[in-house]
């Protein structure tokens, strides 16, 4: 079943990283992780297989920060500092935070 998701917000307790043993900080402000980002990025793709959505974000409390219709169907290209998934047509583009 392929349908349109409207709002989803995907949250991982820094506590339950913990007790699972992930190492999740890098140095980085706000617990910025390459590998959690990639991690949370390929939920996201996978997600997109079956339900499309207009844009999802990737970063500490992220919700709210931006809009698809804010972008415009443009990935933000030079400094990031949340990760973007962005759609065009039936593809999902990754654009990782670089800051």
């Amino acid at each position: 079943m392929h349908g349109r998701l409207t709002g989803l917000d995907f949250y991982v307790p820094l506590g339950a990283l913990d007790k699972a043993g992930v190492a999740y900080w890098d140095g980085r402000p706000f617990f910025r992780s390459d590998v959690m980002d990639e991690w949370l990025a390929a939920i996201g793709t996978e997600t997109f297989t079956s339900t499309s959505f207009s844009l999802g974000v990737i970063g500490f409390e992220v919700s709210g920060c931006t809009d698809a219709s804010a972008l415009a169907g443009r990935m933000p290209k030079k400094t990031r500092d949340i990760g973007y998934l962005l759609p065009r047509g039936d593809v999902l583009h990754y654009g990782a935070a670089n800051t």
